[in-house]
């Protein structure tokens, strides 16, 4: 992928203009990695917590570039045939039944066993051919004439073995079938690999990569994030309602309120018509946002200073 040919991608201010009209708000941060990544074909590695809109810069990409999104959900014991290719077992049997059935054609008039063996090879070479091979999300960004976005997501689920795998595509944007020889990419695809750290990641794929972490945002950019979002909400209220999401990823919880349970939190209270945040208002609608009867339940001692940070 050449930046030339995606003036979207010319520079930071009009990756990060552009995405803002597609309703993702980026910090400089994110914007700067996605022009790097473009600029020196690079793949993105991006962690951060859950929730914080790894997958969505991705998404987002996609619109901005108009350009097939193709993603890989990772999971432990992915492997080759999953991501990359599998053979088309039904067409290859119905082609070994015709070959049966034109053996006596084939040989007919050979001179001995090896002018017979080669008419055969002649004949059977075509079983593993790319007219038998059934692409895979890997295989078939590969494939895309104009490009396309590659997600990889969640790769820290997958093996190590798995990554392994991946590194000649992250390398030079090519990949060996053993049947066929090496395919390379028609057109590079922008690839993008997402990480919620549940594991470490092998230092050759991150060499590959440049790296981008993602926390969850300032109160200030979350703010923006919901004015884009759900922009009927009243300011005081969608002020409030992110402090009060701020103090609540402070206290110990199994999971912390991602950036997308906000937005439905503040979609939410607009429904409910509220104007500001009061205690029988969060004590009804918090299951919007934690998803955890523990969570809830240690969130209710502190539900009165929570609120009073917030509206204060």
């Amino acid at each position: 992928m050449n930046t030339m040919d995606f003036p979207q991608l010319a520079s930071i201010e009009k990756i990060e203009q552009g995405f803002e009209s597609f309703g993702y708000i980026c910090s400089t941060q994110i914007a700067t990695a996605v022009f790097l990544a473009a600029a020196l074909r690079k793949p993105i590695l991006v962690e951060g917590p859950p929730g914080v809109g790894k997958t969505e810069l991705a998404k987002t990409t996609s619109q901005l570039l108009d350009l097939p999104l193709i993603r890989l959900q990772c999971y432990e014991g992915l492997d080759e045939a999953k991501a990359l290719y599998e053979w088309k077992y039904g067409k290859q049997l119905l082609y070994t039944q015709v070959l049966k059935e034109k053996l006596g054609d084939l040989l007919h008039g050979a001179q001995g066993l090896a002018e017979s063996v080669e008419r055969l090879h002649q004949f059977g070479d075509i079983f593993y051919s790319p007219e038998f091979l059934e692409p895979r999300p890997l295989l078939k960004a590969m494939q895309q004439e104009q490009g396309a976005i590659l997600l990889i997501d969640e790769v820290d689920k997958s093996d190590y073995e798995f990554e392994s795998l991946l590194l000649e595509l992250l390398s030079d944007y090519q990949i060996s079938i053993p049947e066929i020889g090496t395919v390379k990419a028609t057109t590079a695809p922008m690839v993008f690999l997402t990480s919620n750290n549940t594991r470490d990641l092998s230092d050759a794929l991150k060499r590959r990569c440049l790296h981008l972490y993602i926390p969850f945002p300032t109160v200030e950019l979350e703010e923006r994030i919901i004015q884009s979002r759900v922009p009927d909400i009243d300011a005081l209220l969608r002020h409030q309602l992110v402090q009060f999401v701020h103090s609540l990823r402070q206290l110990d919880l199994k999971k912390n309120p991602a950036i997308s349970e906000t937005i439905d939190w503040a979609r939410s209270l607009l429904l409910l018509s509220a104007d500001q945040l009061n205690e029988d208002l969060v004590r009804t609608s918090l299951n919007v946002l934690l998803k955890f009867e523990d969570d809830i339940n240690a969130t209710e001692p502190e539900l009165q200073s929570l609120i009073g940070e917030a509206v204060g």
